[in-house]
Parts: structure tokens; C-alpha cells; sequence
């Protein structure tokens, strides 16, 4: 068997039925109808026309995705790519013109509630302190 160092390519004029996993890099451009698993990096394509539920590492998404995806850490959706399903991720990023229909989860367990509520507890207490010291 041959090693490479670049991604794995399913291309445009493939056609899949069934689940698909792999284990580093794989690029879709073509089409999938079932599950997609995996411990790795997936990128839909521009060309990709995906049905079914991926759950993966990270996915960057260009083409159509319908279907629910979890990602354990970076979703990042371009700007020309549809989305319709629910989505659960660590770190979401949409671009602008992006389609996106569904529900998002987005947690990376106590770090993203730590980091959001302080900021609103603060400006609370800020403000009184500040107007006690001033009467």
C-alpha cells in the first residue's frame, strides 16, 4: 500500500449508500446517503450533497449537509454551504451567507458558562461599588 500525506478524496462523481469511517483527513465532494463516523477531519466539498448524521472530530462544511452533526471540536461552516439538521460543537464558526437551519449546542464543558455569565455578574457589581463610593 502507497502512504500520502494529503487528505483522502471521495470526488464529485462518487455516489455512496451506506456509512463511511475513516481515521485522519477525508474530503467529500461527491454524494452520501448514511452515517459518517469518525475520529478525524472532514471537509464537505463544494459539489458534496450529504444525508445522514456525521459525527466526527472537526468538519468544515462548503457544500449541503441534511442531517444532524456532532463535532468533539471545530465546526466551521463557509459562506456559499447549506446545513439542515442540529448541531452540537465545542467551537462553531458561520460565515456570513451561510444557510443554516436547525438547532446549535455549542459547549466545551465549564469554560464557555464561566466565560459568559462573569461578564454580566461584573458589570452588576461594578456598578454598584461605584455608585456607593461616589454618594
Amino acid at each position: 500500500m502507497t502512504e500520502h500525506s494529503g487528505k483522502d478524496v471521495l470526488s464529485s462523481d462518487v455516489e455512496i449508500k451506506g456509512s463511511i469511517k475513516f481515521q485522519k483527513e477525508l474530503l467529500i465532494d461527491g454524494k452520501v446517503e448514511g452515517e459518517i463516523n469518525s475520529d478525524g477531519v472532514l471537509t464537505i466539498g463544494e459539489n458534496a450533497d450529504i444525508r445522514g448524521e456525521i459525527k466526527t472530530k472537526s468538519i468544515t462544511v462548503f457544500g449541503k449537509v441534511q442531517g444532524n452533526i456532532t463535532v468533539g471540536e471545530r465546526c466551521e461552516l463557509k459562506s456559499k454551504c447549506t446545513l439542515q439538521g442540529d448541531l452540537k460543537a465545542a467551537r462553531l464558526i458561520i460565515e456570513e451567507g451561510a444557510t443554516f437551519i436547525g438547532k446549535s449546542e455549542v459547549s466545551s464543558g465549564m469554560s464557555v458558562k464561566a466565560a459568559s455569565r462573569p461578564e454580566v455578574v461584573r458589570h452588576e457589581e461594578s456598578a454598584k461599588p461605584a455608585f456607593a463610593a461616589r454618594a
